[in-house]
């Protein structure tokens, strides 16, 4: 049985992949903010992660190499939007927003690379907002709303880009991505966007289970652009 890591499983696309992985005969890890989710089954563990909080993250990590289970696929789920539809950044707010989107997902990934199958695929949950390349499309007829969520993921980007080059250079055949999951039903997303978190979590599972080229951004099986 092979067994995947998914963050942030309480809610949403989280929720959505765990089921999907534990309907696919997956055991699945799965992380949430209070360690508790709204569902149950056999090939389930789910752990307490505070991205915010250093120690909440090796903590975690602790406890999921107690485990004894080689990680095949590692998703990076969790995340935050804190400043809503807001056009000026507030620096407090990217603070916090990098913390768990960046700094905290970089540190529980590093804590567990060791735990990975060696052609294991580590995925990042990114997003289409952090494209330089859309953003400098999008400019001249729309507010960029949101900033300290795009900084961050743009953060993300280059930080599964650097990764995939140090794996590499290092000889490690560990697979390294960033996906877009598309715009969806969730908290983030809002009630007008065009997919459910069933579907997304379809087409997130379809892309881990392959093995694409490491260190690239990726929406439906085609790279997207920085």
């Amino acid at each position: 049985m092979k067994t995947v890591l998914i963050t942030g499983i309480g809610q949403g696309i989280g929720k959505a992949l765990a089921n999907t992985f534990l309907e696919k005969g997956f055991f699945v890890i799965g992380t949430s903010t209070t360690g508790a989710v709204d569902f149950e089954h056999e090939n389930l563990s789910v752990q307490q992660l505070d991205l915010s909080s250093p120690a909440s993250i090796e903590k975690c990590a602790n406890a999921i190499k107690s485990l004894d289970k080689k990680i095949d696929i590692l998703i990076n789920n969790a995340g935050v939007l804190l400043d809503g539809n807001e056009e000026i950044l507030v620096p407090a707010k990217l603070r916090d927003t990098l913390e768990v989107n960046l700094i905290g997902t970089a540190d529980f990934t590093e804590h567990l690379l060791n735990e990975m199958e060696p052609s294991g695929h580590v995925i990042f949950i990114s997003s289409t907002a952090g494209s330089i390349d859309y953003a400098e499309k999008l400019v001249s007829h729309e507010p960029l709303h949101y900033p300290a969520y795009k900084i961050s993921k743009a953060a993300l980007n280059m930080y599964m880009c650097t990764l995939a080059m140090r794996l590499k250079q290092n000889g490690s055949n560990l697979i390294i991505s960033a996906i877009h999951p598309g715009w969806v039903k969730t908290k983030i997303g809002g009630d007008d966007a065009d997919l459910t978190p069933e579907q997304s979590a379809d087409g997130i599972y379809q892309f881990a289970v392959t093995s694409p080229e490491s260190g690239h951004f990726w929406f439906k099986g085609e790279k997207l652009p920085w």
